[in-house]
């Protein structure tokens, strides 16, 4: 009962922004739903402060991550006091991008980098992956946002002919895949995918494995969520994922300040 009501404080307590920046994902475990072993989703979020302190924001265990239970899991950290967020990263499944268009209003998307590259490799030939991945990484690798987006463009009309399918998808993924060029040049590594939350999924599978098939959802969500509450206790501790320093030139790159997310009245 102790832990349960640890877990319960942590996962509704209040979020005390702004957060400029917030990743989402989910990750799935085993557990009993009326008396059959099904797969659950684990919705987990985190942020980073203004000061650039990063925290875990939250977790839910759904059935699936479908749009409706995205929805659900970002309406209730907004009623938390979840706001001013400038971008938000994720990978580009349907259900969450929808969400996130439908409650974090005035925030930028940015599609995970290295999802999407995942996504290009599958988009071409086995024989042809590691080159072709290797030609796009270029583009992330150089020192502007200008320079970027021209390299962009060269290697998705180098590639029209002989690989359609990837030419079509870098056309269509090039504003959400580029998003972080709007933003100091000093955070894009850390905004530009979401293997911050990648790393703290990989702890929670290590942990559930142990169990492997949980008796229920409530176990499932007690040890995850018993597990995050550690992580955020340590990252307070630690250094922070953004220096003040660097946190001040978003706040300088924008005058405007952070975006807040209103609590929307709609269910859509």
């Amino acid at each position: 009962q102790g832990l349960d009501d640890e877990v319960r404080r942590f996962r509704e307590r209040t979020l005390e922004g702004p957060y400029p920046y917030v990743w989402l994902d989910a990750t799935f475990v085993k557990a009993r739903q009326d008396g059959r072993v099904a797969s659950l989703a684990v919705l987990v979020a985190i942020g980073v402060t203004a000061e650039g302190e990063r925290q875990v924001l939250g977790v839910e265990a759904s059935p699936g991550e479908d749009r409706e239970s995205w929805m659900r899991f970002l309406r209730s950290m907004v009623g938390r006091g979840l706001s001013g967020v400038r971008l938000v990263t994720s990978d580009a499944h349907p259900g969450l991008r929808d969400a996130i268009a439908r409650t974090m209003h005035g925030a930028t998307w940015q599609r995970c980098r290295v999802h999407f590259l995942r996504n290009a490799m599958a988009s071409v030939p086995a024989r042809a992956r590691e080159v072709v991945v290797s030609t796009v990484r270029v583009a992330f690798l150089q020192p502007d946002a200008p320079a970027t987006r021209t390299q962009w463009a060269v290697v998705t009309d180098a590639y029209r002919e002989r690989f359609p399918r990837l030419a079509t998808l870098m056309d269509d993924a090039r504003e959400d895949v580029l998003a972080y060029l709007d933003f100091p040049a000093d955070h894009w590594r850390k905004v530009w995918s979401t293997n911050p939350l990648e790393r703290l999924n990989k702890e929670i599978k290590r942990r559930t494995d142990v169990v492997g098939i949980f008796p229920d959802e409530a176990s499932a969500l007690r040890l995850i969520g018993a597990v995050l509450a550690e992580q955020h206790d340590e990252w307070q501790a630690g250094p922070r994922y953004l220096g003040t320093g660097l946190m001040g030139r978003l706040a300088g790159d924008d005058a405007s300040g952070c975006v807040p997310v209103p609590l929307p009245t709609a269910t859509g």
